[in-house]
């Protein structure tokens, strides 16, 4: 039995240790990823194993953050929407439970992320809960793919829900649950390894903190993360009060999809700021109902994703905690695309597409809002690169297989002091997602993956330029495959700011066996013969800034690494070259620099 313990401050001894605040930090955060690392060395699926697609995250008793590491910020932000759910369902939790959760409609990101909830009891009282999220490679989901963008709604979608749902008692797996995920997912036996990979890490992490809490005591800890909680309030209002006040509202869109959204989504976002209050507003309540596809945001994903593009527009960093987070009101709306999805309408999408417009649409509007915030639009959705393939592999007895691909990466914005990043992978991940090693997955799944490379140009130009796209060719190895796309910016490709231009627009085409190529639309389920293969580029970033004030030294090294283009380096930024890259002796003229860009501005 236990009760909750909602205020950690219980004890008369509130003394408050700054050196003991850290040690506690420093060591939860190791804890959370000893658990993640344990998740990741493993499972069995790719998608975890490999590209780490799974966060894992330490909270309090009432779900306030305290650790999440090296946790991919979408699967974190909104992890306490799941301790309320699993509180409200379950208000006695005891020691050797474990809950399942991936309801969309209750706090979870979307249906294909498995959360694993433990509690920590400790004296009877409630002190910690654990969150170990993992994005499934099959969820049931009528197609195989956990990517179901025409579902006309969760029925439809197919995907097995729980809420909040028992999974151990007594540290013992219920059974029944079991025998239920065995039976409607495909792959069961990989599925069973990976969920046998996250009860032992979550237990391993259950433990570290039980020792933890033997060491220093439970409620020293509590006492010292609530003032962590508080410091960090702190530090976000003062990081607040330097800003300039002002109010910026911008407009997105999703690109078309026949059948789904002909003319496209538009994605609004209106950021206020608040400098006296010490306090930042977005509001997203100026969005569309929710459509009858798969597209829909969840209330976890809208948080996490107006949270996301406000902590990265800042110029100053701050502690991530809960208590930061007290001072950005996020305003939404009930049965809206970008705001909680009403049952029953499928969030089976909600951690991809219109996520990236949101955080680009919030990132947008801090840059206009001034000069030296905000940033360009990142890769704004899932190419080829991305998608998911599932078939049958005869090298295993014709054994079924399904996995999602992370083996090429869309360019990260830029912003008004640096670059975008070339392994950004999505404003939902921020470069804590990892690339498939291209061995590993070809030597798991009946896959052949010819080439990965750059895009050179394909940035968004500016002062500081958007990372380039890249461009992966792959295909079946022996038999035909099922290939799942989810692509989104061929039509609108990520906006640049203050002057800075778009990054190129995504592309997709299958390649038939004698070369020639048919392009491929951006929502598509198709099936690839042996020898056919697909040809994908991802985005590029936004650009931030004027490229004629970019500094000429900076183009070269671009055209140098092969970023960019010797045409570019001239026509767009106003750079005279000379040499040849090839020889190593291309370098700027200084003077006719000067001269073409003063003729360019003119």
């Amino acid at each position: 039995m236990s009760e909750t313990l909602e205020s950690p401050a219980t004890r008369t001894d509130d003394v408050i240790d700054p050196i003991l605040a850290t040690v506690i930090s420093h060591r939860l955060n190791a804890i959370n990823r000893e658990m993640n690392d344990a998740l990741m060395h493993s499972a069995r699926s790719a998608l975890i194993s490999v590209a780490r697609d799974m966060s894992g995250a330490l909270m309090t008793a009432d779900g306030t953050l305290i650790s999440l590491a090296n946790s991919l910020p979408i699967h974190i932000l909104g992890s306490h929407l799941q301790v309320e759910s699993l509180r409200r369902h379950h208000p006695t939790l005891r020691n050797g439970d474990a809950y399942l959760h991936n309801d969309p409609y209750e706090g979870c990101t979307h249906p294909a992320d498995f959360t694993l909830l433990v509690p920590v009891v400790i004296d009877d009282v409630h002190c910690f809960t654990l969150t170990l999220l993992a994005h499934q490679a099959d969820i049931g989901n009528s197609q195989p793919t956990t990517y179901m963008f025409d579902a006309k709604d969760v029925y439809n979608e197919g995907a097995l829900i729980f809420t909040a749902t028992q999974i151990q008692r007594d540290y013992e797996d219920v059974e029944d649950i079991i025998r239920m995920c065995r039976k409607r997912i495909r792959a069961a036996d990989q599925w069973y390894a990976d969920y046998r990979a996250m009860i032992g890490a979550i237990r391993l992490g259950e433990q570290r903190i039980r020792e933890m809490s033997e060491r220093f005591g439970a409620q020293t800890i509590l006492r010292h993360l609530k003032w962590m909680a508080n410091y960090g309030d702190e530090m976000m209002g003062a990081a607040i009060r330097e800003l300039p006040a002002g109010r910026a509202e911008y407009e997105v869109r999703h690109d078309p999809a026949p059948g789904l959204m002909p003319d496209g989504f538009r994605i609004h976002a209106a950021v206020e700021i608040d400098p006296k209050e010490g306090k930042i507003i977005v509001d997203l309540t100026d969005n569309d109902d929710c459509m009858p596809n798969g597209l829909n945001l969840s209330e976890a994903t809208t948080l996490a994703g107006a949270l996301i593009g406000v902590m990265t527009s800042l110029p100053k960093q701050v502690p991530i905690t809960g208590g930061s987070f007290r001072r950005i009101e996020v305003k939404m709306r009930e049965g809206a695309a970008v705001g909680k999805a009403a049952f029953p309408h499928s969030a089976s999408l909600a951690t991809t597409n219109l996520l990236y417009r949101l955080i680009g649409a919030v990132q947008c509007a801090f840059a206009n809002i001034a000069y030296g915030l905000g940033s360009g639009a990142g890769a704004s959705g899932m190419s080829a690169a991305w998608g998911v393939i599932s078939g049958h592999d005869r090298r295993f007895g014709d054994r079924f297989y399904v996995n999602q691909l992370f083996s090429a990466f869309g360019g990260g914005p830029a912003t008004a002091r640096v670059d975008g990043w070339i392994n950004f992978g999505g404003g939902g991940v921020n470069g804590m997602l990892l690339r498939d090693s291209i061995e590993v997955v070809e030597s798991k799944y009946p896959v052949r993956i010819e080439s990965v490379r750059i895009v050179p140009g394909s940035g968004g130009a500016g002062k500081f330029r958007g990372a380039p796209g890249q461009e992966i060719t792959y295909g079946p190895r022996f038999s035909e495959m099922e290939l799942a796309v989810a692509a989104d910016g061929m039509v609108h490709p990520p906006a640049g700011v203050h002057g800075g231009h778009a990054g190129g627009a995504a592309q997709m085409f299958v390649v038939a066996p004698d070369g020639s190529e048919k392009p491929l639309p951006g929502l598509s389920l198709l099936a690839l013969d042996a020898g056919y293969r697909v040809r994908s580029i991802d985005n590029g970033g936004g650009g931030y800034g004027d490229p004629l004030d970019r500094e000429p030294a900076r183009v070269l090294a671009d055209v140098v690494e092969g970023y960019e283009t010797a045409e570019r380096a001239r026509s767009i930024y106003g750079v005279a070259l000379v040499g040849v890259l090839e020889e190593n002796t291309l370098r700027f003229l200084p003077e006719e620099t000067v001269s073409l860009r003063s003729s360019m501005r003119g």
